[in-house]
Formats: C-alpha cells, structure tokens, sequence
C-alpha cells in the first residue's frame, strides 16, 4: 500500500467464498478465517474501506469484497462477525434485483455448469442486513464494465446510476467505489469525483499515484497458501513494491503456486 506517516494501512481484496468453486478468485472460509485472525493477531484494527481509504490511523487494514456475491453474505459474513471484523462489498446495482447468475466478459465460462450458482449475487435485502451489522456497501458501477473504454454519457450512468441506487436502497452516503477490473485513467477518476465518490479501490500494479481515488489493494486468490499471504502483507514486501517499479516476485510465486494447485488450468473472472 502506499505510505501513510500515521501508521500501516494493509487493504485486502477479496471476491468470492467458496470450498469447491475451482476459480482463482476464490478463497474458502478457512483460508479467509486463518488470514483474518492472522492479521488481528499482528495487531492490525479493522476498518471499512472509506475509512482506511481516508488515512484511518494507526495499523489498520480493510477486508474487501468485489462483486457482492451470495457467498459474502452467506459464507464470509458468520467468518468476519465471529472475528469481530466489519467488511467492505463493491456491488455492481443492475444485479441484486434479478437474482440469476451474474456475467461479465472472462465470466461465461462458468455459466450453464455445476459451478453456476456460485455467480448468483447477493439480494438488497442480504445487503441491507450487512450494512445493519456494520459493513460498508459500496459501488461496483452498475453492469461491472471496463469504464476506460465507455463514452461520457456511459460513464456518468455507470458511476452516479450505481451511487443513488446504493444510496435509495441502502441509505448513508456511499463516497466509495471499486473499478471494475482495476481499470482507470484520469477521465474515469474525473467522472467519479463529479458522481460524488471521495474514494475509489483499484489492485496493486494498476497505480502510478495512490491517493484516495485510487487506492491500491492486494488481491488474494485460491490455492496461495499462508506462506504467500504473510509474504503479500509483509509490510517490508508492500514497501519494495511500492518503491520498485515492476517489482513482481510474490506475484509470480503466487501465480505458480495456484496453477500448480489447480493443475495447471485456472479459469478467472
């Protein structure tokens, strides 16, 4: 993560939870269990991701979902509540009302398979009860497309359609947002501040310049194991990826390591 003079910020992104959804963007509720407490362990306060976005003090991280999945409120909500630990979903709006399966491009794979229901998103009720508990529930856009490549008059529907949904169906303000994919440039920040997001997620190796609308996270995947996490979070190793300009050790060992589990064919979403 970037440097923060009041302290260690450590923000964790997440998608589904799943014990046998064969997906590199999955972890199960073990693994996100023995993570979690690993890092409450080391001393690290949870906050959501607005606060730890805005220069939360202190050693703080924010556990992230995108994609708001049935299976956040199903599996990771019982695993952050016994932990005592509020989390952030990113909600794509157009999908929580039509309760089938969600898709997007890298996704129509896993359609019409026995995996399928495993793309089925949260419902506003699920979400609402998150909020009730604490959770931060935030935008995704509305459809999860890539906002580079949209017009104007797209865009401006992707980021404030999504943000007043969220806001007339879950109330507060709803000030943060996750890019779809990790995709950006200055016209979409632009077009974020104006729909009135003070706040944006995007992944580690996207970044040129953290700052709140573009703040970095670290993508934790299936089959990485704990040596790899503790190797992700290591304050040490977030400092040489943020100084050395393509730095890419853990990712390539992770990347190996989930191939090597899943048999050397891992499909993504």
């Amino acid at each position: 993560m970037f440097a923060r003079s009041k302290g260690d910020t450590l923000i964790l992104c997440y998608h589904a939870v799943s014990e046998d959804w064969p997906t590199d963007y999955v972890v199960t509720p073990g693994d996100l269990e023995r993570q979690i407490d690993h890092l409450l362990a080391r001393g690290y306060r949870a906050v959501t991701f607005a606060e730890a976005a805005r220069g939360a003090p202190g050693r703080v991280m924010a556990v992230t979902f995108d994609d708001a999945y049935a299976s956040i409120a199903d599996r990771a909500y019982p695993v952050l509540a016994r932990l005592g630990v509020p989390g952030t979903v990113f909600v794509p709006t157009d999908f929580p009302d039509r309760r089938q399966p969600m898709s997007w491009p890298g996704m129509e794979g896993w359609l019409d398979g026995p995996h399928e229901d495993e793309l089925l998103p949260a419902s506003w009720r699920q979400l609402q009860r998150l909020a009730e508990a604490g959770w931060e529930v935030a935008s995704h856009t509305r459809s999860h497309p890539k906002l580079t490549s949209l017009s104007d008059a797209e865009l401006h529907a992707e980021l404030a359609g999504s943000r007043s949904e969220l806001i007339q169906r879950i109330g507060g303000g709803c000030g943060s947002l996750s890019y779809p994919f990790g995709y950006y440039d200055d016209r979409v920040v632009r077009f974020a501040r104006s729909a009135g997001y003070t706040a944006a997620a995007t992944l580690l190796g996207a970044i040129s310049a953290p700052s709140p609308m573009t703040t970095p996270r670290i993508g934790i995947y299936r089959g990485e194991g704990m040596g790899i996490f503790r190797l992700k979070v290591s304050p040490t190793v977030r400092r040489l990826r943020a100084r050395i300009p393509g730095w890419s050790l853990v990712t390539a060992v992770s990347r190996a390591r989930r191939r090597w589990v899943a048999g050397g064919s891992v499909r993504g979403d």
